[in-house]
């Protein structure tokens, strides 16, 4: 009896702590999407209550459990809310760097946003998306010369 008595009062208190414990924006728990740059921009980190996106290689991250270094105000808050490869790639917060295009990297560079992209991002953040520009023609057709496979450490049972 006594036994039964202590597990409901366990559950309860879980429960109400669990309460208490609520995030403040709701994770990453729908399917990934596509984003396009204009909604991608949306998630800069700037606004309470939103999460973070920050693209790299045109993977989408929710970064938002490192709000103190892309929130608002935060170190790295320049890179969210778009795709920011070629500044990973330089580890850059230079304006003109926080772009998708990485043309005429070094090979060191590339190595590096590999690097970073594995061992960081896909490592420590969920993935919510891709950005269209990285599936998509400007045109919005398919892009049917990407392939996830020939991209390098690109694995499709990790991101598809």
């Amino acid at each position: 009896m006594a036994t039964a008595q202590v597990r409901v009062l366990f559950i309860l208190l879980a429960v109400s702590l669990a309460e208490d414990v609520k995030l403040k924006y709701k994770p990453a728990s729908k399917p990934v999407r596509l984003f396009t740059e204009e909604e991608l921009q949306r998630y800069n980190g700037r606004e309470e209550g939103q999460p973070i996106y920050m693209a790299v290689k045109g993977v989408v991250f929710d970064v938002s459990r490192g709000k103190e270094f892309y929130g608002k105000d935060a170190p790295y808050n320049a890179l969210v809310g778009k795709d920011s490869s070629r500044a990973v790639a330089k580890m850059s917060l230079n304006p003109a760097d926080l772009t998708s295009d990485t043309t005429g990297l070094t090979q060191e560079q590339l190595e590096s946003l590999d690097s970073i992209f594995e061992g960081t991002y896909k490592a420590k953040y969920p993935i919510v998306g891709y950005t269209a520009e990285r599936l998509l023609k400007e045109d919005g057709s398919p892009n049917t010369d990407f392939k996830p496979e020939d991209q390098a450490h690109f694995q499709i049972k990790d991101e598809f």
